[in-house]
């Protein structure tokens, strides 16, 4: 039997520009982690934190396409949408976020897969808001557990 290893999540803000940056390291290479983020029967094993069950509506991850899906528990539905601008295997993923109880905060993410050489991929996700207040509030909302969790579980997909 094999240790997973979970790497530190990294999550910071630009004090001058209304953007949360996320930087997590991954034992697998970029072609794979990407596919993870691509894949609907891969983001549906991994996607957000533990103990929410991740339905996805629709999830055409490709410039141009959009997706939609629904996190459950005993305390309710949280919807989440948005649009793929640009999809660029394996190096790179333009698209908006939104929260359907937050609509006003949608967010514009770029992520980048970074090879690292010996199977091991750099993801920098940068995800810029339209006011400061959206971006604390995305900060606040318990968005770092869904993060961190989400990532331990891409971990363990991308190890068996």
């Amino acid at each position: 039997m094999s240790t997973v290893i979970h790497h530190e999540t990294e999550i910071s803000v630009d004090p001058d520009l209304p953007v949360v940056r996320i930087t997590r390291e991954f034992d697998a290479p970029p072609e794979k982690v990407f596919r993870a983020h691509t894949d609907p029967d891969l983001v549906v094993q991994w996607l957000g934190p533990r103990g929410l069950q991740l339905t996805v509506e629709h999830y055409d991850c490709r410039t141009g396409g959009s997706y939609r899906y629904t996190h459950a528990d005993a305390d309710g539905e949280y919807r989440f949408y948005g649009a793929f601008h640009e999809v660029r295997a394996p190096e790179r993923i333009v698209q908006t976020f939104t929260y359907e109880g937050f609509p006003d905060g949608v967010s514009l993410d770029t992520l980048t897969f970074e090879d690292l050489g010996d199977g091991r991929t750099r993801l920098v996700t940068s995800s810029m808001l339209d006011s400061f207040e959206g971006r604390d509030a995305m900060l606040s909302s318990g968005m770092d557990v869904g993060v961190r969790e989400g990532y331990e579980r891409l971990d363990e997909l991308l190890a068996s």
